[in-house]
């Protein structure tokens, strides 16, 4: 049986937009094989899509939009001719800008989401004539900012500072926790770079009832414009529990969270569709309630849960683009 792999000269496939993509296709065949030419594609797109539950009766019928092309391009690697028995290696090479090309803001990083999707692939093609059927294989690479006007490292987080009490909840409480009362203060970076860890420090001052878990989670919230209007849909990316139980008052917990390089990208606002983050910060009361409840969405408002959601910028320093 003959097999086609696409292998990058990258182990962790990460490329800028002002790189040349350079890897190999190596081709196992038990036999000698015949092809019509080796050529190589490669595609780079924005796919936006809309679900039911996000949008109204008249734009689910649009279902998945129309992709934003970032890139499209082929090339041939070899002729036409035959491929002998064994392993063969063909390398490639293939410039994903045209000479000249400075523009660099159009490549948008790779970015894996609910509703929006930002992905790059390489696909080899192996056409054999009618008779036999045509050979290929596929392998995503990931694009990171190639941008000149990157801000330097190291990049110092903007801290904002936030406090936690029965009166900055929007929902309703639990009558315990209303009249007894809590108080929880910290610090949080709302704008960092994505190489480095989302920090702050977090205090419970005080708390009548006991307290069974304090959680940061992460979300992004992506944003479509759908024919008139705009269809934003908040979605959980990680979960990162920073206490477990009754924690000591004022005794303060650092805050240590490592972003996810494909779930995350820098903060975008385009014309069709922007992608931002937020932080959530959730602090779980002890509840009889709470046990009988079936876990669900960990963010959404609950009698025995406090939150706060802070905004999150992320952004590509110069370092980041050395790191790999």
């Amino acid at each position: 049986m003959t097999t086609v792999t696409v292998k990058l000269s990258r182990s962790n496939r990460i490329y800028r937009s002002s790189e040349p993509v350079e890897g190999k296709i190596v081709i196992k065949s038990p036999n000698s094989i015949s092809h019509q030419a080796i050529r190589l594609s490669v595609n780079g797109s924005v796919n936006l899509q809309v679900r039911g539950g996000s949008a109204g009766v008249i734009e689910s019928f649009y279902g998945v939009i129309k992709p934003i092309q970032i890139v499209k391009k082929t090339i041939e690697v070899r002729s036409s001719g035959r491929i002998p028995p064994g392993t063969t290696e063909i390398p490639f090479s293939v410039n994903l800008r045209e000479p000249g090309e400075s523009i660099a803001e159009k490549f948008y990083e790779t970015f894996h989401g609910t509703n929006i999707n930002i992905q790059y692939l390489l696909t080899a093609d192996i056409p054999r004539g009618y008779l036999h059927k045509p050979l290929s294989a596929t392998m995503e690479f990931i694009i990171e900012s190639g941008r000149v006007d990157l801000p330097e490292s190291p990049l110092p987080p903007e801290m904002v500072i936030f406090y936690i009490t029965q009166d900055t909840q929007r929902h309703p409480l639990l009558p315990e926790i209303k009249t007894g009362g809590f108080r929880v203060t910290g610090k949080l970076a709302t704008q960092c770079s994505l190489q480095d860890p989302l920090s702050g420090e977090l205090t419970v001052e005080a708390s009548s009832v006991p307290i069974t878990s304090i959680d940061i989670h992460l979300l992004r919230v992506e944003s479509i414009i759908v024919g008139e209007r705009i269809v934003t849909e908040t979605s959980l990316i990680q979960s990162t529990q920073i206490a477990d139980g009754d924690v000591c008052r004022k005794m303060t917990l650092p805050i240590y969270v490592l972003l996810p390089r494909l779930l995350m990208c820098p903060s975008i606002f385009a014309g069709p569709f922007s992608v931002e983050f937020k932080v959530c910060i959730t602090i779980s009361f002890k509840s009889k309630l709470a046990k009988a409840q079936p876990k669900s969405d960990p963010t959404a408002p609950r009698l025995w849960m406090a939150l706060e959601r802070l905004p999150l910028e992320l952004v590509r320093t110069k370092r980041d683009q050395f790191s790999c």
